[in-house]
């Protein structure tokens, strides 16, 4: 009697320890979405920028569970959902020479995030964020990769404050890309086809992405659209692959478990949910529901980064120094370098 008296006792203590955190993030994610209607802007930063502005530092504080409910497994379930905007028919339709550049470019964005990293005397873990957003779709690349990263020693979190730097950097400079490559594409008289491959395989964030493209014209709004899907879709291999380069020494203790069971351990639920659902998504069993699973994605993703900008400040953001910005700055330069280099040799029509 008394275990079954906790048992049901355990939800609603759950609830009430979640709750206030919980409902601070939704009313931080609602201010930011309004404002960022308002002013036509990236709710995602809005969403960090409020958090951080209600930051708080006592870990006792009563929102604190709530809030860390909201950075982790909220924001984690926001990633998994993204998987119902991806099919194969689609990754096919590209054509394989844009699938091969824009393979080519996110593995090359990858490694120039972590010789950057190296060259700037940054961590390591910084340089495959950065490379990693860029590479990917800019804020929630890098707050899928940094879900996956290890703590400190010390319990520490530092990679929550280096995935806020590069989610504030990638949101920006999609910004500042969505305005500029329009008249770029324009000036250099790219094609439909090959002016969606300069903008979906260098711009991070995806509606920065459609903003753009259909700037240009409906027909390069959706080749964009494409390419940045596919993007998109490269983001469980970078972040499995991560995982499992972070925690390989981890699973060699245990030389007796299972090969299945050690590699299932190493991905994470959250990527098991994008595979499942792109899956379904791509036999077409999504369909009635798949504007429901992009709202809700949305929804979780906005929480989560309300929750993580509660976890950070303003001081820590600016005690990241120049060097991450510069770093990210390089890896979005040479991206963009190398998709528009590609769209202008394949001449696609």
């Amino acid at each position: 009697m008394l275990a079954r008296a906790a048992f049901l006792e355990a939800p609603s203590q759950t609830l009430r320890r979640v709750w206030p955190g919980w409902a601070t993030c939704v009313l931080i994610a609602l201010a930011a979405s309004f404002v960022a209607a308002l002013h036509q802007g990236p709710p995602m930063l809005y969403a960090l920028l409020f958090g951080t502005a209600v930051h708080c530092q006592d870990p006792k504080d009563r929102t604190a569970a709530g809030v860390d409910f909201c950075s982790r497994t909220l924001l984690r379930l926001g990633v998994g959902l993204l998987g119902a905007r991806i099919t194969w028919d689609q990754v096919v339709g590209l054509g394989w020479p844009t699938v091969l550049v824009v393979l080519g470019a996110v593995a090359t964005t990858l490694l120039c995030g972590w010789w950057g990293a190296k060259a700037l005397r940054l961590p390591w873990t910084l340089g495959v964020l950065t490379g990693g957003a860029t590479a990917i779709c800019g804020a929630s690349a890098a707050l899928a990769i940094g879900a996956v990263l290890p703590r400190a020693s010390d319990g520490d979190t530092p990679n929550e404050r280096h995935a806020l730097v590069v989610a504030v950097m990638a949101t920006l400079l999609s910004t500042a890309a969505m305005l500029a490559f329009p008249p770029m594409a324009h000036y250099l008289e790219l094609t439909p086809a090959a002016a969606g491959l300069f903008i979906g395989g260098s711009i991070h964030d995806v509606a920065q992405v459609v903003v753009a493209g259909y700037a240009i014209s409906p027909a390069a709004g959706d080749a964009a659209s494409l390419v940045k899907l596919l993007r998109v879709s490269l983001l469980v291999a970078v972040v499995l692959g991560v995982s499992i380069a972070c925690n390989r020494p981890a699973a060699k203790h245990d030389p007796a478990q299972p090969r299945a069971l050690r590699l299932g351990g190493l991905v994470p639920s959250f990527l098991w949910l994008f595979v499942a659902l792109a899956a379904l998504n791509s036999l077409g069993c999504l369909r009635p529901v798949q504007d429901p699973l992009n709202l809700g994605s949305r929804a979780c993703l906005m929480l989560g980064v309300a929750g993580l900008g509660m976890k950070t400040s303003f001081r820590h953001l600016a005690s990241a120094g120049w060097r991450p910005v510069l770093l990210m700055l390089a890896t979005s330069t040479w991206l963009a370098a190398v998709t528009l280099a590609a769209a202008c040799c394949l001449g696609l029509h």
